[in-house]
């Protein structure tokens, strides 16, 4: 019996290298990608006729073929093959009527159907509506690379004068995105987005910015769906339901925690202060820690690195892998978890008619209705994200 073949994904195939000669790689039901000395990938059909073995029908140029559309048109040729009729006619006339996708309109079609394949539908909506509203309408029918920085600019300009700075943001990273994706299928030489610069478009005070409900919901079910690892999610999660640092959170080790008390104690020598600081933790903060507790490889650290010695992961690992999301929140750094959750919770303390603390933690408190109280706003806190994230979910 002849081996089946295992299906492809996009990442396998941008994988591929050129070797001395060429090659294929099947994906099943007769498609193949065959991969010339030159590195370009060609889509082929491979297929048997009145019991006889038949030349590779040729579907087309990779980089202007999603391996969805090959799939579908592999399909079409293999029922036709199954009635006993040869494709080749078929397959040269599709070649023909294929657009070179050398148009920006059909470039942004084939980034939707393969490079968004993957990601949530709340980040497909989002980056389709940015295209289709603002970026096709005014450059749609130009060409690839005829793009200049100035429509990028054009584009922008225009979308403030709406009086949506963030959107027009927004809009030039779309592009931005857009072009890196061309550029890495060899369809752009260049990116028009890559020289506007984010602040002549929109600027924000980094010390008054301030993620919304919206954003904070955005944001963690962007977390929640991509494919980082676990750790890190919750790393991520916990930085901003405890309000710490970041290099308090993943330089931390178990000895600090009591979570039958929840309750964490960073000691003022890792603070360089005098007195230990008390994070008092949600019932949902304890979950993740004890998740993360019974997960644990190393002894110490509560985030341990992954090279395999006892030390914990760098500063930089909750950057860069927020970074590799692409994340739908513009302007937006680690650091303004701590910001936002001291925002959110003078008002959530105004509504419960509560106290109105500058965080959950506190240094040396000994008050035990201080403690208490707290207590109630980080569950307060962690109740409040936990419904910004269960509202997008439901639209």
């Amino acid at each position: 019996m002849p081996r089946l073949a295992v299906p492809l994904t996009e990442s396998e195939i941008r994988a591929l290298e050129p070797r001395a000669t060429r090659y294929c790689v099947a994906d099943g039901n007769g498609l193949v990608i065959e991969v010339m000395t030159t590195g370009t990938k060609i889509w082929r059909f491979r297929y048997t006729l009145n019991g006889k073995r038949q030349p590779l029908a040729t579907i087309g140029d990779y980089r202007m073929i999603s391996l969805r559309v090959a799939r579908a048109k592999a399909q079409k040729y293999a029922e036709m093959v199954a009635q006993g009729t040869s494709p080749v006619a078929t397959a040269r006339r599709d070649r023909g009527a294929e657009s070179k996708a050398d148009v920006l309109r059909e470039a942004a079609d084939l980034y939707l159907s393969t490079a968004m394949s993957g990601k949530s539908a709340e980040y497909r909506r989002t980056t389709r509506r940015a295209l289709d509203k603002d970026v096709l309408p005014a450059i749609g029918s130009k060409s690839i690379n005829a793009v200049t920085p100035n429509d990028i600019v054009a584009i922008c300009e225009n979308i403030k004068s709406r009086g949506s700075p963030k959107m027009a943001l927004h809009t030039r990273n779309v592009v931005k995105r857009l072009y890196e994706y061309l550029i890495g299928r060899q369809l752009a030489t260049s990116n028009p987005a890559d020289v506007v610069s984010a602040r002549s478009i929109a600027t924000f005070d980094s010390r008054t910015r301030v993620l919304s409900g919206e954003e904070i919901g955005t944001l963690f079910r962007s977390i929640d769906a991509s494919s980082i690892r676990r750790p890190l999610k919750l790393a991520l999660h916990l930085l901003v339901l405890t309000m710490v640092r970041k290099s308090d959170l993943v330089e931390s080790r178990w000895v600090e925690f009591d979570l039958d008390n929840a309750v964490w104690t960073i000691p003022a020598a890792r603070l360089n202060t005098e007195r230990d600081q008390h994070v008092y933790l949600s019932r949902q903060a304890v979950a993740m820690l004890r998740e993360l507790h019974q997960a644990k490889l190393r002894r110490n650290f509560v985030f341990p690195s992954v090279r395999g010695d006892d030390r914990p992961i760098a500063r930089s690992t909750l950057n860069q892998a927020v970074k590799a999301l692409g994340l739908e929140v513009e302007h937006f750094v680690l650091h303004d978890f701590r910001r936002t959750a001291s925002t959110h919770l003078r008002a959530i303390a105004q509504q419960a008619d509560a106290l109105d603390p500058a965080s959950i933690s506190a240094q040396g408190v000994e008050d035990p209705a201080e403690i208490v109280e707290q207590r109630r706003m980080a569950q307060r806190w962690a109740d409040f994200v936990d419904v910004q994230i269960a509202a997008g979910s439901k639209r």
